[in-house]
């Protein structure tokens, strides 16, 4: 597909979104991150290692680093707070549920709170979860169906003592206002002790991720019903998350792959693993950066707001590093890039190969790709930032766009892979690489770029 077509189903595309229209164009060009003026904010909310009497809130352009917004930013006025899952209703509030009761206690209510901003919680009520002989209800998790109905997704036990043995259940909204709620209905084929399940659907199909009690595994299936049954084809250590691991939440990246959060709570780390395949593979867990020993069993909320970084678009730039001012991205000989000094005496050779065209991403027209004087994009291949002549596959259309993320500075971008997220562009002994994003000064200044007038 030459690049002129890519740019008009990339154009078609963005116009079907406005319209919402999900599938009208397939296309390695088609754009999925928000368009110029708005950005993507994933908002978090965990209680943590040392309180559950509180929750924090976090949020993130990125999904990677998460910064604190708020904490404490909620105290239930009695109970606890543990396994807090958020999402917004169409009131325009945002809506908590949580489990009010630590693990080993008797458990039969689940809280309610809700807040205009994110940050500040009022208290709503404890509903008394209407089964019986419960003895733990855990984990409650909203989920809203493709028909506007709002549900929570329950995990139950009935057993007392060390013979718990919990199953799935559904409560959903009888009203608008959430304060009555239907009896629970087990979602079968999720069983026999299965807890903290986290469901999304896809089209007609359900998805159920769910973490098996009995073997510590977070185990996987699929229904045609929210109420099931589910098909449990995925069990053990299918996707490599290893055992002792809960609380599994799922969000779905601006790229349109689906990221995995989960709690490895027998090392006290936390955190995440991504898939492009429907499910069936996925990427090696990444400790979540900042806050892995910290937060517990954390829901994520993807919104999409005004704001976001921008570069502007077909014009010439250079890349200036943050850290260090004097030194700025160019294009080695070698084709390798590299972040090296530059003065009004360098030769002007050298000065070209730190100008380039900033153009729309060539795998999505809301990023953007880097063009030097020769036609080459600024690519990774093997993590390791090159320039290449474009190949016209979708891979290269990939490698070459980066999505703008806010800088460690005022008026500095940082430069996100769109393959490969939570990774950035950076420079370590003055190479550019896509190095996975840590939460420290150094890598916010390595991975910080500020785009300044062309030296030719």
């Amino acid at each position: 597909m030459n690049r002129t077509l890519r740019a008009v189903i990339a154009l078609l595309t963005s116009v079907a979104a406005l319209l919402g229209l999900t599938t009208a164009f397939a296309g390695p060009a088609g754009a999925a991150h928000p368009s110029p003026g708005q950005a993507t904010r994933y908002t978090m909310t965990a209680f943590t290692n040392s309180s559950e009497s509180n929750m924090y809130v976090y949020d993130s352009p990125d999904a990677t680093a998460f910064t604190l917004r708020k904490g404490p930013a909620y105290t239930p006025p009695s109970g606890l707070i543990r396994d807090p899952s958020i999402f917004k209703h169409t009131d325009g509030f945002y809506y908590l549920t949580y489990t009010t009761r630590t693990w080993s206690a008797l458990s039969t209510t689940i809280g309610f709170a809700r807040s205009t901003d994110r940050l500040n919680w009022t208290f709503l009520y404890d509903h008394t979860v209407p089964i019986s002989g419960l003895q733990r209800a855990w984990a409650p998790e909203w989920f809203v169906d493709s028909n506007g109905s709002v549900n929570i997704i329950l995990s139950a036990s009935t057993a007392a003592g060390g013979e718990w043995t919990f199953k799935p259940y559904k409560l959903t909204a009888t009203n608008s206002s959430l304060t009555a709620w239907s009896a629970p209905t087990v979602l079968s084929g999720i069983g026999p002790n299965y807890i903290d399940t986290f469901i999304v659907k896809i089209g007609s199909t359900y998805h159920a991720f769910a973490k098996n009690e009995t073997t510590k595994y977070i185990e996987y299936g699929t229904a045609s019903s929210l109420t099931g049954p589910y098909n449990m084809t995925k069990t053990g250590d299918w996707a490599g998350f290893g055992d002792w691991v809960e609380g599994p939440a799922l969000v779905q990246l601006d790229n349109g792959g689906w990221r995995i959060y989960f709690d490895g709570y027998s090392d006290t780390k936390y955190w995440y693993s991504d898939s492009y395949d429907n499910f069936a593979t996925w990427s090696t867990p990444t400790e979540l950066p900042g806050l892995t020993g910290f937060v517990r069993h954390l829901t994520v909320l993807k919104e999409t707001v005004s704001g976001g970084v921008t570069l502007p678009t077909n014009t010439t730039r250079s890349l200036q590093s943050v850290n260090f001012p004097g030194r700025y991205a160019v294009r080695r000989t070698d084709n390798l890039g590299y972040v090296d000094p530059l003065t009004s005496s360098s030769t002007t050779a050298v000065k070209q190969s730190a100008t380039f065209t900033i153009v729309p991403g060539l795998a999505d027209a809301n990023c953007y790709s880097f063009r030097d004087s020769a036609g080459r994009y600024l690519r990774h291949w093997d993590f390791r930032a090159r320039f290449d002549a474009d190949n016209g596959t979708a891979v290269f259309d990939r490698d070459a766009t980066y999505c703008a993320r806010p800088g460690s500075t005022a008026g500095s971008v940082s430069l996100e892979s769109y393959n490969y997220p939570g990774r950035y562009l950076r420079h370590y002994d003055y190479a550019l690489r896509i190095d996975p994003y840590q939460a420290t000064a150094t890598f916010r200044a390595d991975s910080s770029f500020t785009a300044v007038s062309p030296w030719a």
